[in-house]
């Protein structure tokens, strides 16, 4: 909105310095500023002439250069206003740790994620990057990039929120990682997502990142879930980012 009024206040003050320069304005004082911005505000917001108006070819000139300029600042304001508020948010919540435990017998790395939205993102699909400064036999740094496989990269419909996993198995990058390791090293966790609007049906993007201090070893997520007294069950967002002890 301040940069529309900006564009519109500049396009103004420039035609007016135009129409104090031309003159031909009937009933405008002789070097008035005022008169001159004023006319110009009339002409580019095509309010309709009153007591002052075009009375000279310079003046007639002018005011039909300000006119296709009123035409060009609507179509700019008009696009700006509808990119800004047709472009969708993801309000996808991310819990702040990421948690490392024992799952069904196997080392887990979770990721959390809450759907704020209040609809569902139809046709999800999430990726997982670990990202690990490292040396080539040359000597040579570099960020190398892994992508994690994950239990499951993909959901019809995400409505409330989502547990992402990895199991560390055999060629996992953190197979050998402990949370020493991860404290002192170089590493990154990045995870993408989009999918789909289920109400206007548009792309929908979200990104997120850990760092080393964001990993918890021996915790896993606190239960979101629990059951009301009727018996039905209630997701309780305000323990997304809850962890506790867990084996390891």
């Amino acid at each position: 909105l301040l940069a529309i009024s900006g564009m519109v206040l500049a396009v103004n003050v420039l035609f007016a310095i135009v129409f104090l320069f031309t003159g031909g304005i009937a009933n405008a004082r002789p070097g008035s500023f005022a008169d001159a911005f004023f006319f110009s505000v009339q002409t580019l917001g095509t309010a309709g002439y009153g007591w002052m108006y075009p009375q000279s070819r310079a003046a007639n000139v002018a005011v039909t250069a300000e006119s296709i300029a009123s035409i060009v600042v609507v179509a700019l304001a008009t696009g700006i206003v509808f990119t800004k508020f047709s472009i969708p948010v993801a309000r996808l919540e991310f819990a702040r740790n990421v948690v490392v435990y024992l799952q069904d017998g196997v080392r887990t790395l979770a990721i959390r994620l809450a759907n704020r939205r209040g609809n569902f993102i139809v046709e999800a699909q999430v990726r997982v990057t670990f990202i690990r400064g490292e040396k080539t036999i040359e000597g040579i740094f570099f960020y190398r990039l892994y992508d994690l496989p994950l239990v499951r990269d993909r959901s019809s419909a995400v409505g409330r929120s989502w547990l992402i996993l990895h199991r560390i198995e055999k060629g996992s990058p953190f197979e050998q990682l402990t949370a020493e390791s991860v404290r002192s090293a170089d590493v990154e966790l990045s995870i993408a997502i989009n999918g789909i609007d289920g109400t206007t049906h548009q792309t929908l993007h979200a990104r997120h990142r850990y760092l080393p201090e964001d990993f918890r070893f021996g915790e896993r997520f606190a239960d979101m879930l629990s059951f009301r007294p009727d018996g039905r069950l209630q997701l309780d967002y305000a323990k997304l980012h809850e962890t506790v002890p867990a084996a390891y």
